[in-house]
């Protein structure tokens, strides 16, 4: 993966998951009345313009531990999930926010000494999207190791990074289809044909895993059918914190966008869980679009860059 798609795509996270942070939890038709059009500060939080969640630190923090190690280890990447928690590491100022329930009692069996992989959470109701919203790093270790086509054991290593903090199959089937579909756009596939394709891929991967085919028919039915599923109206978008919402609004706004800034700030005004599916976009639209379509004052505007050069490896 070239350095110049990874740092599009990173930064593409990072931008739009601070494009979204000050309005967290607002309505959509909060949004249609005052719709985001710029980077903005306060808000939610009352942090200042450009400030990033813990979408992005819980990225940075896999990717870190990825480049500095040169391999995946699981200890390491729970060991910079603490650090991020309890240190407030990988940070833009310091301040840890909007930590997500599942995530936090992973990282607190951890420093209890659970072993990584027994970590996460495995119920129902453990379907947040707090691991959909940090995979992207996978991509390039998928990448690196397996070209731009999954096989069953990348497949396998993406269910394990889920599960360090949400380990039931329906949030480990939405990561591997993102890498899946995030694998189609590097190789230079059309957004529609991309998604479609990981959707299938991510398919075909889980014939023999009766457990995994299932939640991906029955949970991302409305994915498998994706020229009905482009049609949908907006107002058919759930955009929630929960890990279905968040792929489906993800690829929606892909699907209806024609550049970076327009695909974020869909995103972003869909409302509810604007921060998270805002980053997730952005990080996709960044390996679309490229790093220069990312409006360089939203980039200037951004709080913590050297967290992201380090986590990059620069």
């Amino acid at each position: 993966m070239r350095k110049e798609m990874i740092r599009a795509m990173i930064y593409g996270h990072a931008v739009g998951d601070a494009l979204g942070v000050p309005v967290e939890f607002s309505s959509r038709e909060q949004r249609k009345k005052d719709p985001v059009k710029e980077m903005r500060g306060e808000g939610t939080y009352h942090m200042p313009a450009g400030s990033w969640s813990d979408d992005t630190s819980m990225t940075l923090c896999l990717l870190e531990s990825l480049n500095r190690l040169g391999r995946l280890d699981y200890d390491d990447v729970m060991k910079n999930f603490t650090c991020w928690l309890y240190e407030q590491k990988f940070t833009p100022a310091g301040v840890v926010f909007d930590v997500g329930m599942t995530s936090q009692m992973a990282v607190r069996r951890h420093v209890d000494g659970i072993a990584p992989l027994a970590c996460g959470g495995r119920g129902e109701r453990d379907n947040g999207n707090g691991s959909l919203m940090r995979i992207a790093p996978m991509v390039i270790y998928c990448e690196e190791h397996s070209g731009l086509t999954l096989n069953e054991e990348m497949a396998a290593k993406i269910h394990d990074v889920s599960a360090l903090t949400h380990a039931h199959p329906r949030s480990q089937a939405a990561c591997v289809i993102f890498v899946a579909t995030a694998l189609r756009l590097l190789a230079g596939e059309p957004i529609s044909l991309a998604i479609e394709q990981g959707v299938q891929e991510t398919h075909r991967l889980y014939q023999d895993k009766p457990e995994y085919r299932e939640e991906l028919l029955h949970a991302y039915h409305r994915l498998l059918n994706l020229s009905a599923f482009r049609r949908l109206p907006e107002e058919a978008i759930k955009s929630s914190g929960y890990v279905v919402d968040t792929l489906e609004a993800v690829f929606w706004c892909l699907l209806h966008s024609n550049s970076y800034k327009e695909c974020v700030l869909r995103a972003v005004n869909l409302g509810e869980d604007t921060d998270t599916i805002a980053a997730i976009a952005g990080g996709l639209a960044g390996i679309i679009y490229g790093y220069e379509a990312i409006p360089s004052e939203w980039v200037e505007a951004l709080k913590g860059k050297e967290q992201i050069e380090t986590a990059l490896g620069n």
